[in-house]
């Protein structure tokens, strides 16, 4: 039973209890993915599997047999970063970092579901073919993931920098 990560094939574990998120920090040496409450509530151990974002505390890794899971290892390298990594940077959108990762992960995520069309809890008219990445609409998609330091205004002008930017789908990816 294998699972992809990062683009490499990598072997489940045998042990079915196994979080997604001890298997990636602790068998594969992938630290960014952060333990926060380990119970689903802060947001910082947001992965992406599949393109759509999990909390991995709340996911087993033999869930994941046959499925594609993206860390923020995966994102970006120091010298090419993601364009949303980059805009962290350039917005002062962290402060200890302890967050990040999962704000970012969390933040692909919530473009590719806008640009499936997906509605969150403030989109104003379901009828659209398109919905509109307002500054409420943002907030609201990113409201499961926490921030201690309170670096809400750099992240969420990062967010809103990058995939302005860009139609969301290719922004997403």
């Amino acid at each position: 039973m294998t699972m992809i990560v990062n683009g490499e094939a990598a072997e489940i574990p045998r042990d079915p209890r196994v979080s997604l998120l001890d298997f990636l920090r602790d068998d594969l040496n992938l630290s960014g993915t952060k333990k926060g409450c380990d119970q689903g509530a802060c947001g910082a151990c947001t992965v992406l599997v599949d393109g759509e974002r999990v909390l991995s505390c709340l996911s087993l890794a033999v869930q994941m047999e046959g499925r594609s899971v993206t860390t923020i290892e995966g994102l970006g390298t120091p010298g090419h970063l993601h364009p949303l990594q980059q805009a962290f940077i350039e917005h002062d959108g962290f402060q200890c970092g302890y967050c990040t990762p999962g704000q970012i992960c969390s933040a692909i995520g919530m473009a590719a579901e806008i640009a499936r069309g997906v509605p969150s809890h403030v989109t104003t008219n379901l009828g659209d073919d398109a919905i509109r990445l307002s500054h409420d609409e943002l907030r609201e998609r990113m409201s499961g993931n926490l921030c201690r330091c309170g670096a809400y205004n750099g992240i969420v002008a990062a967010i809103a920098e990058t995939f302005a930017e860009a139609p969301l789908a290719e922004a997403a990816e």
